[in-house]
């Protein structure tokens, strides 16, 4: 990073979340603040109206956990891929690009689903959050059910497919990619597994090359 080029060495960093994409918010880092940064895994800016580093969460307990950090390429802005442990903004909402009394930022279709991967988990670890939830009672099932059910929305999604009803085929696949999230989550594997599988088979995409 070069720092030199501001007058005060600050960097703009922009925190994006890791699962969704969704960008969080916009801080700025010296040298200091990026070191204490890599050092510890939690994002810390360096705060221009406290006049000091501070850790994202140090108050809220809603830290940002590092995942990676991306220079752009003058070296004078840093991207932060990281994952937030609640709301990043001190009102409440997820982002602090988005107002709280008006509707959310509606994430992008892979974002959506990153999002649900993340509380189809956290009915996994935490069921006692919320005892009646039918992602929890699945789970408590067992596997046989959730894969009972994921076969159930298979068939289902062929038979509107092939049957023309187009309507009844985006309930159908939405149930689908439901349990097959929680299919996943029970086999302790994760959308960004399967995701590299893919990455893997189809290398051209990221080449920028698309197969005919």
């Amino acid at each position: 990073m070069d720092f030199n080029k501001m007058p005060d060495g600050l960097i703009p960093a922009v925190v994006q979340d890791d699962q969704t994409g969704q960008v969080l918010m916009l801080g700025y880092v010296n040298q200091e603040a990026l070191t204490k940064t890599q050092q510890e895994g939690r994002v810390t800016f360096f705060s221009r109206s406290k006049n000091r580093l501070w850790t994202k969460g140090e108050t809220s307990g809603n830290f940002l956990s590092v995942v990676s950090l991306h220079p752009d390429c003058d070296g004078d802005a840093l991207l932060i891929r990281a994952r937030p442990d609640g709301p990043t903004c001190h009102r409440g909402t997820v982002s602090c690009f988005e107002q709280p009394d008006q509707t959310a930022i509606p994430a992008a279709p892979i974002g959506f689903l990153a999002e649900l991967e993340r509380l189809v988990q956290r009915r996994r670890d935490f069921p006692e959050e919320d005892p009646k939830s039918y992602t929890a009672s699945l789970f408590r099932k067992g596997m046989p059910k959730i894969a009972q059910k994921v076969g159930e929305e298979a068939v289902e999604t062929v038979i509107d497919a092939v049957g023309g009803n187009f309507e009844g085929l985006k309930g159908e696949a939405a149930d689908l990619l439901y349990h097959l999230l929680v299919l996943l989550a029970a086999s302790s594997l994760t959308l960004d597994d399967v995701v590299a599988v893919l990455r893997e088979r189809h290398s051209t995409i990221s080449a920028g090359v698309r197969r005919e």
